[in-house]
C-alpha cells in the first residue's frame, strides 16, 4: 500500500517546483548547500571547508583594495602556431571557451594594491580550457613581472591549471624556462614573489613558477601534483598514501610553507608582504 495517494484536490495535488539555482551541491562532500549561505561563504563548503573553484575577477574583487585593479594586457590572446586540430580546431576551441568563460585567456594580469601595498597580480582561471598555459599566458606571465621591477613592485600569482595545453605542443612547454628565467629577475632586484596554489594546480605550472615563490600558499584541500595520482600509481605500482597530493599532504611533507582559508587571504598576503618589504 502507497503512504502517500491523491486525493484528487487539485490545489493540494499540484507539484511544487523549486527555483534552479537555490541550492549547490559541494563538489567535494556532497552537502547540498543553500546557495545564498554558500557565496556569503565565499564559495566555501561550510559543512566540509573545501573551497570551490572561483573566476579570475571573482578573486580580484575578493583580494585587492575597492577599484585598485588596473587590468595589462587584456587582449593578449594565443594564436594557433601548430594549426592543430582534434575533434575541432584549436581556433575554434578557443572562441568556444572564449564564449563561455567570458574570458580572453586562462590568465588575468594587472596592476592593484592591497591594503595599500602596490602589487603586481596574476590570476588564473581554471574555467578556460582548463587553466591549461599556452604562448598567451606565458607571455601575459612575464610581463606582469617585467611590470614589477619596473615599478618596483612585489609579485602575487593565483596558480590553477592543468598544466601546458597540448594544442601548443612544444610552444606551450617553453612557457615553462620563460615564466622561470623572468622571475629569477625578481630575485636580483630583491622583490618578493608570493605564489599561491589553488584547485587544481598541475603539470608544467605546479613544474615552473608555482612552485618558485619565496613563500608558497595552499587553499585548504587544493590538490597540487604534477601527473596525476592514478597516472602516478599505474607507473610505479604502488598504492599512494591517503589524502595524496592534498594541500595538507603537501604541508605536512614540507613542500609548501602555509595553508591559508580564502577568507584570511588578503590579511595573510599583506601581513606577508610587510614582513618581506621592510626586510
Amino acid at each position: 500500500m502507497a503512504w502517500f495517494k491523491k486525493t484528487g484536490d487539485p490545489e493540494t495535488d499540484k507539484t511544487v517546483k523549486i527555483p534552479q539555482g537555490l541550492w549547490v551541491k559541494c563538489s567535494s562532500c556532497k552537502e547540498i548547500v543553500y546557495s545564498k549561505e554558500f557565496i556569503k561563504n565565499l564559495e566555501v563548503c561550510p559543512k566540509c571547508n573545501y573551497h570551490s573553484r572561483i573566476g579570475a575577477y571573482t578573486r580580484i574583487n575578493l583580494l585587492v583594495d575597492h577599484e585598485s585593479f588596473s587590468e595589462t594586457n587584456p587582449n593578449l590572446v594565443s594564436a594557433d602556431p601548430l594549426n592543430f586540430v582534434d575533434t575541432i580546431s584549436y581556433k575554434e576551441r578557443l572562441t568556444i571557451s572564449q564564449e563561455k568563460s567570458r574570458l580572453k585567456e586562462t590568465v588575468v594580469t594587472g596592476l592593484a594594491s592591497i591594503k595599500g601595498i602596490p602589487i603586481s597580480l596574476v590570476v588564473m582561471d581554471f574555467s578556460f580550457l582548463g587553466g591549461s598555459m599556452g604562448s598567451a599566458v606565458g607571455e601575459k606571465i612575464v610581463r606582469a613581472v617585467n611590470d614589477a621591477i619596473v615599478n618596483e613592485y612585489p609579485l602575487v600569482i593565483f596558480s590553477s591549471s592543468g598544466g601546458a595545453r597540448m594544442q601548443e605542443g612544444i610552444f606551450s612547454l617553453m612557457q615553462m624556462s620563460k615564466i622561470s628565467a623572468a622571475i629569477g629577475r625578481l630575485k636580483e632586484h630583491s622583490l618578493p614573489y608570493l605564489s599561491v596554489l589553488t584547485d587544481p594546480t598541475f603539470g608544467g605550472v605546479s613544474a615552473s613558477f608555482a612552485m618558485l615563490g619565496d613563500i608558497i600558499i595552499a587553499e585548504p584541500k587544493s590538490l597540487i601534483g604534477f601527473a596525476g595520482a592514478r597516472v602516478i600509481s599505474q607507473t610505479i605500482k604502488q598504492k599512494l598514501p591517503e589524502h595524496f597530493q592534498e594541500a595538507e599532504f603537501l604541508l605536512s611533507h614540507g613542500l609548501i610553507d602555509m595553508i591559508v582559508d580564502r577568507k584570511d587571504m588578503q590579511k595573510t598576503i599583506t601581513s606577508l608582504l610587510i614582513m618581506l618589504i621592510n626586510r
